[in-house]
């Protein structure tokens, strides 16, 4: 079973994402409560898949892309944006940053598991 990251500030949304994931059958989820947290736990552990927010205080998400994309094992790894941005030009720079999706809040839990499951080739 895929290994997965989430990161983004808000409790209550990282609380809603679990259980959808774990409504999809993932229930190993770790969880990064900023940019620079999800760094932190992406260095101490190996992911298949990250998901992560734009907007959060200390490293944005694109920022934690453009570190994560550095790191050897994950410069090939799933990394999905959840994220209320919805402007072609941030979808453009997260794609730059090296983002593999983009999936827009309020998210619809069936489609975003669908996402996952391509990414993961499930």
């Amino acid at each position: 079973m895929a290994k997965i990251l989430i990161v983004d500030d808000s409790k209550m949304l990282r609380d809603m994402l679990r259980y959808a994931l774990n409504e999809g059958g993932y229930e190993d989820i770790v969880e990064g409560i900023d940019g620079l947290d999800g760094l932190k736990q992406a260095n101490n552990a190996v992911f298949d898949l990250i998901i992560t927010d734009i907007n959060m205080p200390q490293m944005d998400g694109l920022v934690l892309i453009e570190n994560l994309r550095k790191v050897p094992h994950y410069m090939k790894t799933p990394i999905l944006v959840l994220t209320t941005e919805r402007s072609d030009s941030m979808k453009v720079r997260g794609k730059a940053a090296g983002a593999t999706g983009w999936v827009v809040k309020p998210f619809i839990p069936d489609q975003l598991l669908k996402a996952i499951n391509i990414v993961l080739n499930r």
